[in-house]
């Protein structure tokens, strides 16, 4: 088969399928953890976000480049237009040449400059913004992953559930029709069956669609050209197991790890650090310099005779602000922004707490949910199994046996629909408690 992939993601995906060696040529089978993997190397938006902390890094790089000594080649030239002149004697005399040249070396230093002090504490906050914005991208796809692996798992399997209905329904048809023509059913009952099998048809091509669409986005969100054909391995019930073991374990009740929250708390950082540089606008700054210059003055434009005469100065450069009204109105703005920074983190907080708690309890019954479906589900195969002979032998009726399929479709469903929900549940959870894990 041939795959149009980028070559970092053909070796992943090589690798995938080494382990999966017993699957079919053109398809390949990838498990939940391999599918997050994938998408954590190749999706877009991950890879935008570990560029931005690679800019974060470069920014606070400059900010500390700034406490190096900066050094520039300068030059000058300048005309008279009208020479200087003063009157000695009666006589006016002027003085200077119509042609001033310079250039050569200045060096500048920043000996005391608590602006870029701070401003280099600042570039550090940013760069772990980044790097937390960066775990919240990894947390958001990993979440986003996980669901859409679930979606799939459970669009096939209700597949194959409809899928097997309908075969059921169109062998009973086929056992109608044949009683029919042998004279032992009436047509009522050939017409119900009929009815029956004909009535699931749109609802398995409906499912079939829903399986090649719920493909498609894990193939997106994953980074995957549309031409690679991809499989999920497994189904919705080995989950269960794993469902009862994580429902026995204590209920998580912190968000140290939430990514949210994180963020916000460097943001606070960011507005301290913010307001401790506005105060360096009241403090004084200190810089040297050096210059080592040469020098020509000349009435003509005949270069050869110049004579260049070298000068040097160090010099220091101190700048005391009195008063500039702005540096007082922004001081009053990052106070006011804590402050609302403050009320929003504690509102944050307890939104995610009530979705946490929501998660919890939606696990909790979607996990009782499960062992009453799993119930009905063989309480209906029974049910069936009955009609099914009832019918046989003549004392049962063709709506019996109708009823008896749909409700173990039906029972089928909603017990897949039950582990669906729990595992989707434990995923948002996971998110709001900062966990990458998945669960196997």
């Amino acid at each position: 088969m041939k795959f149009f992939l980028k070559p970092k993601l053909a070796l992943l995906l090589l690798a995938v399928a080494a382990a999966h060696s017993a699957q079919a040529q053109d398809t390949l089978k990838v498990t939940l953890q391999e599918a997050v993997r994938i998408a954590l190397s190749e999706n877009p938006t991950i890879k935008v976000a570990g560029q931005e902390i690679k800019l974060k890094k470069e920014a606070r790089r400059e900010a500390y480049s700034g406490l190096f000594p900066e050094a520039n080649l300068v030059g000058s030239y300048s005309r008279a237009i009208k020479k200087q002149s003063f009157a000695m004697e009666g006589k006016v005399i002027e003085v200077g040449t119509d042609n001033t040249y310079s250039g050569g070396l200045s060096v500048s230093l920043p000996v005391f400059a608590p602006a870029l002090y701070k401003s280099i504490s600042l570039t550090k906050t940013d760069v772990d913004l980044a790097v937390e914005k960066a775990r919240s991208s990894r947390l958001d796809m990993v979440n986003q992953v996980t669901k859409a692996f679930y979606q799939l798992l459970l669009a096939q399997d209700s597949y194959e559930v409809l899928l097997k209905s309908y075969k059921q329904s169109e062998d009973n048809y086929n056992v109608v029709k044949a009683k029919y023509e042998q004279g032992s059913v009436s047509e009522y009952d050939k017409i119900s069956a009929e009815v029956q099998m004909r009535s699931l048809k749109p609802t398995v091509v409906s499912a079939r669609n829903g399986v090649n669409l719920a493909t498609l986005q894990l193939k997106v969100l994953m980074g995957m050209e549309a031409e690679v054909n991809v499989a999920v391995d497994g189904n919705l019930k080995d989950y269960e197991m794993s469902m009862f073991t994580r429902q026995a374990m204590p209920r998580p009740n912190n968000l140290i790890n939430n990514s949210t929250l994180k963020q916000l708390e460097l943001n606070a950082l960011q507005l301290k650090q913010n307001l401790k540089l506005q105060y360096t606008n009241f403090m004084p700054t200190l810089s040297a310099n050096f210059q080592y210059m040469y020098t020509s003055m000349n009435d003509n434009f005949k270069f050869k005779e110049y004579d260049w005469r070298p000068y040097s100065t160090l010099g220091l450069n101190l700048t005391i602000p009195l008063f500039k009204g702005s540096n007082f109105t922004k001081l009053k703005q990052t106070r006011i922004q804590m402050k609302q920074l403050e009320e929003n983190r504690i509102n944050t907080e307890r939104q995610l707490t009530m979705q946490a708690t929501s998660y919890l309890d939606n696990m909790a019954a979607s996990s009782e949910q499960v062992v009453s479906n799993k119930e009905a589900v063989f309480q209906a195969e029974k049910g069936r199994t009955i009609a099914e002979k009832k019918y046989e032998v003549g004392k049962g009726t063709i709506l019996e046996l109708n009823s008896s399929e749909v409700a173990l479709t039906e029972a089928k469903l909603t017990y897949n629909q039950s582990i669906y929900d729990y595992l989707v549940a434990k995923a948002d959870l996971d998110l709001v408690m900062g966990e990458e894990v998945v669960m196997e």
